[in-house]
């Protein structure tokens, strides 16, 4: 049974601005929290204020009347600059009157740690949601085009991967943004099942009707590969984060937060596929 949620914001109550507000959880809160009745501001380049993170000026008209904000830093916690920026951000939106704070990070990450740590420090009510690789990066960023093209070309080796849904993500950080039961708690999300890549390369081929192949390659190539087509080869690092077996384990924090069990990711590689989101 879902427990019931008392939220302690109602309609008319002060905004949540919710960064990264287009992206895969942070459209997924904003959908929740307006559903509910509840005032949301979208926190990106093209929202109204816009927000960036690589542009402080930005931040006082985006925190403007805003009493509560999901932190979805971009690109990653683990990246350079991440633990400065979410640190001077958070006190920034202290100051300014947010009373709570829920930050997304990554298991396993000694950067996301560092960023989890600033967010404690700056004197707010804060959660942390500490997620595992999301199943919607295979439908809606990193690993699309290599689904479209038949071939994942990965530096994971045999590693395996607990992913968990970003819907389940945006239902646990509601739940921490809306109820005061999770301040100052860390939430361990994972999904219901260890997959390697050979496994999710089997599951994404039932379901299109095709055959998608998994292809390990080294760190290094695959740096090389980032770099040709212009992304941060520090991407490759989040890869070497899976290789040693840190998050090789289940954990509940789904089913403890939510009181159900996390979507499977055959679950929802079926229902992706129904969309055509993986149509040639």
């Amino acid at each position: 049974m879902t427990r019931n949620i008392r939220s302690t914001q109602a309609p008319g109550t002060r905004t949540t601005l919710v960064t990264g507000g287009t992206g895969k959880t942070g459209r997924r809160v904003a959908e929740r929290l307006a559903a509910r009745g509840l005032p949301v501001r979208i926190g990106s380049r093209s929202g109204e204020p816009a927000f960036a993170w690589e542009d402080p000026a930005t931040w006082e008209a985006a925190l403007d009347g805003v009493g509560a904000v999901y932190i979805a830093y971009y690109p990653d916690l683990g990246f350079p600059g991440a633990l400065g920026t979410v640190g001077e951000f958070s006190r920034f939106a202290v100051s300014r009157g947010a009373r709570r704070l829920v930050l997304l990070s990554g298991r396993g990450e000694e950067g996301a740690r560092a960023a989890e740590r600033a967010v404690q420090d700056s004197g707010a009510d804060w959660t942390v949601v500490r997620a595992s690789w999301f199943n919607q990066n295979f439908s809606e960023s990193f690993f699309l085009d290599p689904v479209l093209s038949g071939e994942l070309v990965l530096p994971t080796g045999d590693a395996v991967e607990p992913f968990v849904d970003a819907d389940d993500v945006a239902d646990v950080a509601v739940a921490a943004l809306t109820d005061d039961e999770h301040s100052g708690r860390v939430h361990e999300l994972s999904g219901p099942r260890l997959l390697s890549f050979h496994d999710v390369a089997a599951e994404l081929s039932a379901a299109t009707g095709r055959e998608v192949r998994y292809t390990p390659v080294g760190l290094d190539e695959y740096r090389a590969a980032l770099r040709e087509d212009g992304l941060p080869a520090e991407f490759a690092d989040l890869f070497g984060l899976i290789l040693d077996g840190r998050n090789a384990h289940l954990v509940d924090g789904v089913q403890q937060v939510l009181g159900r069990p996390p979507r499977d990711f055959g679950e929802f590689v079926r229902e992706a596929a129904a969309t055509g989101v993986w149509s040639p």
